[in-house]
């Protein structure tokens, strides 16, 4: 009778020992796999470029938008060429490129540029590799609603190769949406207007120019 009590009380233990080991490794994989995924949330992945035919030509980016963006957003399609031929200048690896200063002179003194065929546009400028941008939409707020900000920008990107049998083609395209802020409901009150401008051309700068070369870029990203 003893031995049957002694029997049964260790099979018990036997069975708690192993209940609690199963819990403890739950617990453990548990905490490994938060950890994993918070490392991923915090860290940063290399992506690679989409085109990559910048590196070793000559090259040079041109924004266009229409009337209606630029009155609503003067400077706008001059800021976002500065910004990404400058950008792909530093990273893109080309054999030369006009430095965005002399850029805006020749585009300003050919305001019929938008409407040449993009081979001849690469000729004027001199340039093997022709990155156009057009700008779809530009904006802060919703229309009608100039309170409550709600930025918005899209665009449509195009490279033409001046030394393909096809000048006039583009080799590459890639339409982009970014947006700012990341919560929605926040009024010019809450953040100025500068602010929301200029994050919001950062995130479209960004967003064109990573297609170039080869980036870090967050694992989680808002835009």
């Amino acid at each position: 009778m003893l031995c049957t009590k002694l029997i049964k009380a260790t099979l018990a233990l036997s069975a708690i020992t192993l209940t609690m080991t199963h819990l403890s490794g739950c617990i453990v994989g548990a905490t490994i796999g938060g950890m994993a995924e918070s490392y991923h949330r915090t860290g940063t992945s290399e992506i690679e470029a989409e085109y990559e035919g910048i590196a070793g030509h000559s090259f040079t980016v041109v924004v266009s938008a229409d009337r209606l963006i630029e009155g609503n957003n003067p400077g706008i399609a001059a800021r976002i060429t500065q910004r990404v031929n400058d950008r792909l200048i530093q990273n893109a690896m080309p054999s030369f490129a006009i430095p965005s200063a002399d850029l805006l002179t020749v585009l300003y003194n050919t305001p019929q540029w938008p409407a040449m065929p993009r081979g001849e546009v690469a000729d004027m400028l001199g340039v093997e590799r022709l990155v156009v941008v057009e700008l779809v939409e530009y904006r802060l707020h919703e229309p009608g609603n100039k309170y409550i900000w709600d930025g918005s920008a899209s665009c449509v990107v195009s490279v033409f190769e001046s030394d393909s049998p096809f000048p006039d083609d583009p080799v590459f395209e890639k339409a982009i949406r970014v947006s700012f802020p990341d919560i929605s409901g926040l009024m010019r009150t809450e953040i100025p207007e500068a602010a929301v401008n200029t994050e919001l051309a950062n995130r479209l700068t960004n967003r064109i120019a990573w297609l170039f070369y080869t980036h870090e870029e967050s694992n989680v990203i808002p835009y």
